[in-house]
């Protein structure tokens, strides 16, 4: 069972449990978190599970836990792991069963008291534009020839059927397109789950919000950013729904027997794994980029539907700009420094977002000075951040938090609070929801959450990331 005592102090922000703790270790495990958040991580198993992280061949340095971190399928979500290539594994329950799931950030030109009369007609708006809840797709369903087509080209056969804008690609994490990704590697029955999905929400915590710009940290790259104090900015969460989860699904129960096959050892079979070279683990790889650029498809094809519902309501020449698209569910190959030798390796973030430095080739050019866009969200009716990633954040593998967090299950927060009850306090801060059912409100109640101002304090201080922007909600869109 592990202790506080099992914990060594890095810094106010960083505790490490040392590779000795347990004779599995391969490296230590390390969590970003404050004091206090360190002593209410115990209550789930999210210190056990990182730990966990620590013991898979090929790891690292480190496997790390984000200050939002709490207990997941296998690895808590909040978890990265970087995994050397010529001797390591890959495993899809540290990628998660929503791959991709990510943040989109579109910027308007309009400020909160110039759209406050319209507010809840566009609120409205998106919900009839958007459909949204578990399994609920768009009455056109794509054939498999469609959607083969997106799973490999992701946001770029979509700019080529002129939807979106150029900077709709150049503005996201690998321009909305892993190469490698395969069709073929994906199952006929993840391709039916995603036919009618493309430009959807989904359920759970996923949302869609009108925002307004409160407070601005960092002038020059919120400049860059094209931020504004009192704008107007709508955000997307979502990823890469049925589909996704299929991908998962389908290549755990192909790792699972696998892995003894491989003589791999894990303490949880959750972990199921296989060599990242083996051809179950190239064939995952392929399969989890195809979701990926599903994913990115589906958050190009919701701007575009939000982008439609904002000029319905205010006019045929206005505008919502991308300002980033970043993943915070998946696995891609990165460059470190590692014994003083560059060293491709697999990095897996789960629940926790790439936040690349200033200079970084990855970065769109416009923001290369500055550092990567992070976007940050809060829980339901709480504020949200958009931060840089920073030349600090490499001991991190240029990682940073995702969201607040759950200090609560699902089910627990039902018990806890009623749909009703959190539609009301919202709507007494003048805050308008939109959801088609009121479990799903109670689900993702703020009180089920960590405070998302203190956990991006910490990544702040920690130097994962850096303070740009805090963004408040004005109207919240739900799905089920």
């Amino acid at each position: 069972m592990i202790t506080k005592q099992n914990f060594k102090k890095i810094t106010d922000y960083l505790w490490e449990i040392p590779k000795s703790f347990r004779p599995d270790m391969r490296v230590p495990a390390r969590a970003y978190v404050s004091e206090k958040m360190l002593e209410e991580s115990f209550r789930d198993k999210s210190l056990e599970q990182i730990v966990n992280v620590s013991t898979l061949p090929g790891i690292q340095k480190y496997a790390l836990a984000m200050p939002d971190m709490h207990e997941g399928y296998a690895s808590p979500i909040g978890g990265v792991a970087a995994i050397s290539i010529p001797d390591g594994v890959i495993s899809p329950g540290v990628c998660g069963y929503d791959i991709n799931c990510g943040m989109r950030l579109l910027k308007s030109e309009r400020s909160g008291k110039e759209i406050k009369p319209h507010l809840e007609d566009l609120a409205t708006e998106i919900q009839r534009e958007i459909p949204s809840g578990l399994g609920r797709g768009r009455k056109i369903k794509l054939d498999i020839s469609q959607i083969n087509k997106i799973l490999e080209q992701g946001t770029h056969i979509l700019l080529k059927q002129d939807y979106g804008e150029k900077e709709d690609v150049e503005n996201c994490e690998a321009s909305g397109k892993l190469d490698w990704a395969d069709a073929s590697a994906v199952s006929n029955h993840a391709k039916n789950r995603g036919r009618g999905q493309v430009g959807t929400l989904g359920s759970g915590n996923h949302f869609l919000e009108i925002q307004k710009v409160e407070e601005i940290f960092d002038e020059k790259i919120a400049k860059t950013f094209g931020l504004f104090k009192d704008q107007i900015v709508l955000m997307i969460h979502t990823g890469s729904r049925g589909l996704g989860h299929q991908v998962c699904t389908d290549y755990l129960r192909t790792m699972i027997p696998a892995m003894y096959r491989y003589k791999i050892k894990v303490p949880d079979r959750e972990f199921a794994c296989v060599p990242f070279n083996s051809s179950e683990g190239q064939r995952y790889f392929a399969a989890m980029a195809a979701a990926a650029n599903y994913a990115w498809s589906n958050r190009y094809m919701i701007a575009h539907y939000m982008r439609k519902a904002w000029k319905k309501i205010l006019g045929e020449k206005e505008k919502l700009e991308l300002l980033y698209d970043v993943a915070h569910n998946i696995i891609k190959k990165e460059k470190y420094v590692i014994n003083g030798k560059e060293t491709e390796l697999i990095v897996h973030r789960k629940g926790a977002t790439r936040a690349f430095p200033p200079g970084h080739p990855e970065i769109p050019e416009k923001y290369r000075e500055v550092g990567q866009p992070v976007l940050i969200p809060g829980s339901m009716g709480t504020a949200s951040y958009v931060l840089a990633g920073t030349k600090e954040g490499e001991e991190a593998w240029f990682s940073t938090c995702h969201g607040a967090g759950r200090t609560m299950s699902r089910r627990a927060a039902i018990r806890r609070i009623s749909g009703h009850e959190v539609v009301r306090k919202l709507e007494s801060k003048g805050i308008i929801v939109k959801c088609w059912s009121l479990r799903g409100i109670a689900e993702e109640a703020p009180m089920a959450y960590k405070d998302i101002d203190s956990v991006v304090e910490v990544v702040h201080k920690a130097g994962l990331s850096k303070k740009v922007a805090r963004l408040v909600p004005l109207a919240v869109i739900k799905g089920e």
